[in-house]
């Protein structure tokens, strides 16, 4: 005899079965914890921050970033460079995509010199426009 609820034999059940739904749900967690990490853009630094910021839109080009760490290190994305090497490979991806924009973002720990040279390496390589990355502050 089966544990059926009822109903005629062969007919179909209405009983919503949640297990695969639950296996999706949950590889789609691990999923996302495992990728939003990578979604951020250069190294890792304590933005100053910021009352009110300019907010760019509508950019067809992502921007190249340029991040100084406390120990004033300078990485193009993930890539830590010498000054050198940073003037010649900020050139060259501005070569290749001369309208895209450099966003810089220094530790809030740094003086405003440390971030100064930086910038005037990047001008170095043919930057005309630098935008300042910074957290905004909510009130």
């Amino acid at each position: 005899m089966s544990m059926g609820g009822g109903g005629a034999r062969g007919a179909i059940k209405s009983d919503i079965n949640v297990t695969p739904l639950v296996d999706v749900v949950l590889v789609l967690l691990i999923i996302f914890m495992v990728i939003t990490p990578m979604l951020q853009k250069g190294k890792q630094v304590n933005l100053p921050k910021a009352q009110k910021i300019d907010k760019q839109g509508g950019e067809k080009e992502e921007a190249i970033i340029v991040s100084i760490t406390a120990d004033k290190k300078v990485f193009i994305d993930q890539d830590e460079l010498t000054d050198e090497v940073f003037v010649a490979e900020i050139e060259k991806k501005l070569i290749a995509s001369p309208g895209r924009k450099i966003m810089l973002k220094g530790d809030d720990s740094l003086v405003f010199d440390d971030v100064r040279k930086v910038m005037n390496l990047a001008r170095k390589g043919g930057a005309k426009a630098i935008a300042l990355g910074v957290e905004e502050v909510k009130n």
